[in-house]
């Protein structure tokens, strides 16, 4: 008697809606936690080439925590590509103009990095207060456990 294996078909995807608040909480620790879920990598019926993840809100994106000396020192460079067209901001500049974008990047370099990738980012949806226009899906509230800093 042979088995097969079973590979899971687009029927068989369950979204569901969380929602995260995201202040106080590390930038990297938070973001691989959210990138999990977008994948689907907490579902039992996971399969790496479907797109089995869940959609996710961020509310206060603004009041992220970054260990260290990282708010002034670490910095976001994009180019335009014409020489001399690189650009650079820091986190702090960067939660002040733009603050979804340094969770949106975070979630971005934790996914791979093949033709899913557009589509399970586009189940991110992340807000800098803690207002979003999503309550007709009903989402549930996620709870993300890191630690603070100063514990062991």
């Amino acid at each position: 008697m042979h088995q097969k294996t079973w590979s899971p078909t687009p029927k068989d995807i369950e979204r569901k809606w969380w929602v995260v608040d995201a202040e106080g909480q590390t930038l990297g620790r938070l973001a691989t936690q959210i990138a999990t879920i977008l994948r689907g990598k907490h579902k039992p019926t996971f399969a790496p080439h479907m797109d089995m993840g869940d959609y996710v809100i961020v509310i206060n994106a603004e009041k992220i925590y970054v260990t260290g000396d990282r708010m002034e020192s670490k910095i976001y460079n994009r180019h335009s590509g014409y020489p001399g067209g690189i650009k650079s901001i820091t986190l702090k500049d960067q939660i002040t103009r733009f603050p979804d974008r340094p969770i949106r990047i975070a979630v971005k370099g934790m996914l791979p990095k093949n033709k899913l990738t557009a589509q399970v980012l586009g189940k991110l949806h992340v807000y800098a207060g803690s207002e979003h226009p999503h309550e007709a899906q009903k989402p549930e509230v996620l709870k993300i456990e890191t630690r603070k800093p100063g514990e062991n």
